[in-house]
């Protein structure tokens, strides 16, 4: 069953198929907890998208599926979602791929069902941004002419927090932003050559760009495409891409050294050891090209156990060192 101008639309979630790229499903959640699932062809030939008319529901089945739990970046065996719609928390503009954004795909207009929702997100959410503008403009004329000379600060904001640091780090990173922003704008003459990066360098930026600076801080990758981090952070989003993968890969950079030395040193004594080491480290190579490629995935479990395992041999590496050594001292 279709939805009408009249159904209330409470969730909305699209996923892309990370092995078929132009396969797409959406979730519809409207009032009263009707859910609808549907299918697409998202072809880059053609002008057209087509809606799979039989399509067997698999996401709203599945026994772990909460839907107003869901949010960019959750992956379900081949499923990723790219674009979650709530009703309670709506999703701000910077943040919608342009695939699904109405005034940039014409094609979306062919598939009417997806296309009529993500209209009336979009409407909601531009009256509620225009309130928002229209109440900061009231609070800037309250203080008077001093702020005629500052620039506007009615901008979208791109990410909520650092690409590159984990959820607990938020003012960390926030605080070390500013600093670099206050060491750049303190250099003589620097804020006046200051420039807007340009629009069709930002548009050529492709993922096989952004995957040349992954072993690197978010920070200094930007400085590398020569784009601003704000800029950077929403080609990110564009590609799916909701946390930077430095530190996954470090991390992963840094284990594969490490087998790579216990290698060298089992190579004499025990050749079998020497084997399962070799073993672990070509999985972890392998690992790492696969999130270098699909920079969303997550370090795999049984990875996350090893790590720890190290993490543990080193920690009490370093106890019996410190034990051995008192006695000595005295």
């Amino acid at each position: 069953m279709d939805s009408s101008p009249t159904t209330l639309l409470t969730n909305l979630l699209v996923f892309n198929n990370t092995i078929q790229q132009e396969l797409m499903r959406s979730v519809h959640v409207y009032e009263g907890g009707r859910k609808v699932e549907r299918e697409f062809v998202f072809s880059e030939n053609g002008s057209s998208y087509v809606e799979m008319k039989k399509a067997t529901p698999i996401l709203i089945f599945l026994n772990n599926f909460c839907v107003s739990q869901v949010s960019e970046g959750y992956q379900n065996g081949v499923w990723h979602c790219i674009f979650a719609f709530h009703s309670n928390n709506m999703p701000q503009f910077s943040h919608i791929p342009p695939l699904l954004l109405v005034t940039r795909n014409p094609k979306l207009q062919t598939i009417p069902n997806l296309h009529n929702d993500l209209d009336m997100i979009y409407n909601v959410g531009w009256k509620a941004k225009e309130k928002d503008i229209s109440q900061g403009s009231s609070r800037d004329e309250l203080k008077g002419n001093s702020n005629d000379l500052q620039p506007s600060q009615n901008v979208l904001p791109v990410l909520d927090q650092d690409l590159n640091c984990l959820p607990n780090e938020e003012d960390a990173s926030d605080s070390e932003f500013q600093d670099n922003e206050m060491n750049d704008e303190s250099l003589p003459g620097l804020a006046e050559k200051k420039k807007r990066t340009p629009s069709d360098h930002i548009a050529k930026i492709a993922l096989s760009d952004l995957i040349k600076y992954f072993d690197m801080p978010i920070v200094e990758a930007s400085r590398h495409l020569n784009v601003g981090l704000t800029v950077l952070k929403r080609k990110c989003r564009e590609f799916g891409i909701h946390r930077w993968p430095h530190r996954k890969i470090k991390s992963l950079d840094n284990l594969i050294h490490d087998l790579q030395e216990e290698a060298k040193q089992q190579e004499s004594k025990d050749k079998d050891a020497a084997m399962a080491v070799k073993e672990r480290k070509r999985m972890l190579e392998s690992e790492k090209e696969n999130i270098e490629k699909k920079p969303f995935m997550d370090i795999q479990t049984e990875t996350k156990r090893f790590r720890q395992d190290v993490f543990k041999r080193r920690h009490r590496a370093r106890a019996s060192e410190k034990q051995s050594s008192t006695p000595a001292a005295t």
